[in-house]
């Protein structure tokens, strides 16, 4: 199982994206199932949106949010259930200096037994049993 992060797939969208080309490159294997089902979170799919806009305008970020939210290779979750958790590694770390949004990517992969993350985030390959894509 893989969760996804918003700067790889702000990376995807965003041709003007320094990681752009890797995120292309590993895109069809997160869409067909390489390591197993891909999961969007609530707050990264907010972070991506949000980002988009501000880059590449409300129309297309509107257009490609929709498109994340209606393919059936993403699964959606809501991060709700997360919340505690993920405040809790935020509050706690030491090493990492991550976001709300990237520890509850952690939060997520812990209970769902995730062990992938698509980022191009540094911090994450600073976390023992999380496999970093691209690599």
């Amino acid at each position: 199982m893989i969760v996804l992060d918003a700067s790889f797939v702000v990376a995807y969208f965003n041709e003007d994206d320094t990681h752009h080309t890797a995120a292309a490159a590993a895109w069809p294997d997160v869409v067909d199932g390489k390591w197993g089902p891909a999961l969007l979170p609530e707050y990264i799919f907010l972070e991506v949106v949000t980002v988009l806009a501000s880059r590449k305008g409300l129309e297309k970020a509107a257009r490609w949010g929709t498109q994340l939210l209606d393919a059936s290779e993403f699964e959606f979750v809501d991060c709700s259930p997360y919340f505690q958790a993920a405040f809790e590694a935020f509050r706690v770390q030491r090493t990492t200096k991550m976001s709300v949004a990237d520890v509850s990517i952690l939060a997520i992969a812990k209970a769902r037994r995730a062990d992938h993350v698509a980022t191009f985030d540094t911090d994450f390959r600073k976390v023992s049993g999380i496999s970093v894509v691209p690599a």
